[in-house]
């Protein structure tokens, strides 16, 4: 069995097994996503050696049958979900993961794979379908009132957006006859084509909780366990993004009212997710509005990119994705140890006399410092790909809107880095630091991830330049 099929069924077997192994989920587990992880670095190193690598499932090749295509977005995605997950992992077995968690990650890991490897558009409907139950499971982990409130929304908005997917399918397939990538090009040449991509994207954006429909996703987000928060936030949201950004590719010019489309909402997105996240009153919905703003400003990336067989802006909302995922996952672990030290996520009580900032703040400015895009982090490097490209393309006002996007969220993760990290006379002199836990390292490690990257931004950049397959 090839790398491509296995990092695709491992995580899937995976979540069976640590499912009818309860006391050896954790093991188990953990050790699925380190190989995971392995089998991503090695179709990465095929992809930068090779190419894209393709396999066609049961060697029947499109139309009829299913083939997994591993380019170098997919490699760059695949590498983000191996990343994330191997730190989120690392904090869940150390500690007493809720019941449910190993085998709802193992799922959530298996159909984010084969969501990126897919060329086949029925296929990636079944992934996002379980995908989609599993983010369900993981927002109910909880257990409290408010999280089982906000899996309800969740799981409601979900099956909206997957309804509006499949009807586009079904509608993608009476026009053109064929549900793989080769479609969406036919899609463009015809009203009722144009109909069906437009169904499929309306789909997406309420799975990708983009403005103005995102209701569903800061309680959601804000309400579950740090673990699955992480998971959440950094990688769930991104498999529908990953999607607009394909379709996008996919129908090169054709596709200019879609990528129109989502430039106006990316942009409503960043700035009412950045309004509302200076308002907010607790530590992890500030953070769950930061990601509706760093969605939108992803979404933009992908409106404003232009026809990608001219223009190569579009590996900006690549870059982004990346440094997004790796910044907000440190994020909201350390929000989880920040709470737990204190006993309380309320921002206006981070800053208690009797404790000195620990580790978990530390991470959280540095993540902090990544989006906003300050130098030399990766999430700078996106921006600057951003707004160099626009330069090229006379986009000022694009630019205006993502430097306005860039001062707010500034404004609003300097209301919390200022308490976490502030010294001086209202310390106690008997003040202790919080004792170091392994989600302090995992926090640690993601947010010195997304420093590091930007100084080694060279190497997804080289696979993102990858042909297509």
């Amino acid at each position: 069995m090839s790398d491509i099929s296995l990092i695709v069924l491992l995580p899937l077997l995976a979540a069976v097994l640590t499912a009818a192994l309860p006391p050896q989920a954790a093991a188990v587990g953990a050790l699925a996503t380190a190989l995971n992880a392995l089998l991503a670095a090695n179709l990465g190193r095929q992809i930068l050696q090779g190419g894209p690598v393709t396999e066609a499932i049961g060697d029947w090749a499109a139309p009829l049958g299913i083939a997994f295509v591993a380019d170098g977005l997919a490699g760059v995605m695949l590498a983000m979900t191996a990343i994330v997950g191997l730190a989120v992992s690392l904090q869940a077995a150390a500690g007493p993961a809720r019941a449910g968690f190993w085998p709802l990650w193992m799922a959530t890991l298996g159909a984010l794979n084969g969501l990126f490897l897919s060329s086949d558009l029925f296929n990636i409907y079944v992934a996002f379908e379980i995908l989609g139950l599993a983010a369900v499971g993981l927002t109910a982990l909880a257990g409290t009132r408010a999280a089982l409130r906000a899996a309800f929304d969740y799981l409601t908005a979900g099956l909206v957006g997957s309804l509006l997917v499949l009807l586009g399918i079904a509608l993608s397939y009476s026009v053109t006859g064929r549900v793989d990538m080769e479609a969406v090009v036919l899609l463009t040449q015809s009203d009722t084509g144009r109909i069906a991509l437009a169904l499929i994207a309306a789909g997406l954006v309420v799975k990708a909780a983009l403005f103005p429909l995102h209701f569903w996703m800061p309680a959601a987000h804000s309400s579950a366990a740090p673990a699955a928060s992480a998971l959440l936030s950094a990688l769930v949201v991104k498999g529908a993004l990953y999607l607009v950004l394909r379709l996008s590719l996919e129908g090169g010019a054709g596709t200019e009212f879609l990528r129109n489309t989502l430039a106006v909402l990316g942009a409503g997105g960043m700035l009412w997710g950045a309004w509302n996240a200076l308002r907010a009153e607790r530590l992890k919905l500030l953070v769950a509005h930061s990601t509706v703003a760093q969605i939108g400003l992803i979404a933009l990336a992908i409106g404003v990119a232009g026809n990608p067989f001219e223009t190569g802006l579009w590996q900006a909302a690549a870059l982004l994705m990346l440094s997004h995922a790796l910044a907000k996952a440190a994020m909201f672990l350390a929000v989880g140890r920040i709470a737990e030290a204190l006993g309380h996520d309320r921002i206006s009580g981070l800053n208690r006399e009797e404790l000195r900032p620990g580790p978990a703040e530390f991470a959280f400015a540095i993540a902090a410092i990544s989006l906003v895009g300050l130098p030399p982090t990766a999430g700078f490097i996106g921006k600057w790909f951003l707004i160099e490209g626009l330069i090229d393309e006379g986009g000022i006002h694009w630019i205006a809107l993502i430097l306005l996007g860039t001062a707010l969220s500034a404004a609003y993760l300097s209301r919390v880095v200022s308490r976490c990290l502030r010294g001086g006379p209202h310390v106690a002199a008997t003040a202790q630091r919080p004792p170091w836990r392994t989600g302090d390292v995992a926090a640690l490690g993601l947010a010195t991830g997304a420093l590091l990257l930007g100084l080694a931004a060279a190497l997804p950049i080289t696979l993102l330049e990858t042909p297509f397959a």
